[in-house]
């Protein structure tokens, strides 16, 4: 026992201080995002909306999170990674609490893409802030480091968020995470001056290199490919919890602890499954593979039983794709990106989620309020399939291009 708990510890080895700090402020941020899992069945319970209009408003919360990448990508470059962090962690916060008082279809609209937009621009920021801040060897572990602190957060919100639902109302989600967003906004600012990321992030003059992530097609059939799977896995912000309450009349409390399922599995599992990983040389292009494969699982299963057991299952396998293919693509798309450019790789590579969220939301719902649960979570898995075979395509291409440059350099 002993020696597997020192084996556990070995994981966490040589990363850096700036990664542990912005751990701690990510887990803050991530606890109090209980809104996020429960969005839909607010919209539907508490605001009375139909699934297709919830669809529109997911897909502004797409479109947000689109422009809000894009721009957070372009700041990142222009303005550096700190500043980017700590303004979206504050004025997110702030329209988190705004939100709550918004009545309307079309208020909900824009106020949910105005929120989105300032709080995704976090997202390729803090890609770029584990590059900055982790040795080469250690990028993949710092990555799954700030998804463990994500996944900490976002095991124990859902769960808590669950009993404050069923305890006291959905608006008090509202306070909490806006409130949860400037105190880890307050934090970042404290622990990390910017006189000291500046330092060290300039210390060198920044050298621009090789294209542009939108001439680079190799990048782009990543994008392609984390876009469709996104499309997919997006279903379990939105329609999943729908399925959880209407097919299989599980209680809010009951949805928030299987959602804390998926955040305890991967606090515990996926710093020791992606080390080991490492250690056996697996390519981070397969790893996005297997991560596929087992998503698709976890859809497909839940139409093999009418037994509520399927749903932890579907939960456990959809857990081990996400533990498996998302560090792995993340370290991916950053090992792709050139010097000087990261920022608006990582943009694009977070652009791809937030188209994910224009597209998956509107079509979930709409899929199941013509044709029903079944029918969609075959769809579903049929689609993963052939995102399967394109990512071993990409195994394929990438593999060679990079034994193309060794080459290159070596004569």
């Amino acid at each position: 026992m002993k020696k597997l708990y020192n084996g556990y510890l070995d994981n966490f080895k040589g990363l850096s201080k700036e990664i542990w700090l912005l751990s701690l402020v990510t887990f803050i941020n991530r606890a109090g995002a209980m809104v996020i899992p429960f969005l839909s069945l607010y919209l539907v319970n508490e605001k009375g909306f139909t699934f297709p209009q919830v669809g529109w408003i997911m897909t502004s919360y797409g479109l947000g999170s689109l422009i809000g990448t894009w721009i957070g990508g372009k700041l990142t470059d222009s303005i550096g990674f700190y500043k980017v962090i700590v303004l979206s962690l504050f004025f997110g916060g702030l329209g988190f609490i705004g939100i709550q008082f918004l009545d309307s279809f079309i208020g909900l609209c824009i106020g949910i893409f105005g929120l989105i937009l300032v709080a995704d621009s976090y997202r390729p920021a803090i890609f770029v802030a584990c590059d900055a801040y982790s040795k080469p060897k250690n990028v993949t572990r710092s990555i799954a480091l700030i998804r463990l602190a994500i996944n900490l957060g976002f095991s124990i919100g859902p769960m808590i968020g669950g009993l404050i639902i069923a305890k006291i109302s959905y608006t008090s989600l509202f306070w909490i995470d806006g409130i949860t967003c400037v105190i880890a906004s307050a934090l970042l600012f404290v622990v990390l001056k910017p006189k000291k990321i500046v330092e060290s992030v300039t210390k060198d003059p920044v050298v621009i290199e090789g294209k542009s992530p939108y001439q680079n097609g190799l990048y782009l059939l990543l994008i392609v490919i984390m876009i469709f799977s996104s499309v997919m896995f997006v279903q379990y912000f939105s329609v999943i919890p729908l399925y959880y309450e209407k097919a299989h009349f599980l209680s809010e409390d009951l949805i928030g602890l299987l959602l804390f399922l998926n955040g305890a599995i991967i606090v515990i599992f996926e710093m020791p499954l992606v080390g080991w990983l490492e250690r056996i040389n697996i390519s981070k292009t397969m790893a996005t593979f297997w991560g596929m494969v087992f998503l698709a699982l976890s859809f497909i299963v839940l139409n093999l039983s009418e037994w509520s057991g399927v749903l932890v299952i579907g939960m456990i396998l959809m857990t081990i794709g996400e533990m498996i293919g998302s560090p792995f693509s993340n370290a991916l798309a950053l090992e792709m990106a050139p010097k000087g450019r990261k920022g608006s790789y990582m943009g694009l590579y977070s652009m791809s989620f937030s188209i994910s969220h224009i597209i998956g939301h509107n079509g979930g719902m709409n899929l199941v309020d013509k044709f029903g649960f079944d029918f969609t979570w075959y769809v579903i898995f049929a689609v993963l399939v052939v995102v399967s075979i394109m990512t071993l395509w990409l195994h394929r291409r990438y593999k060679k291009s990079v034994t193309f440059k060794v080459l290159k350099k070596a004569t």
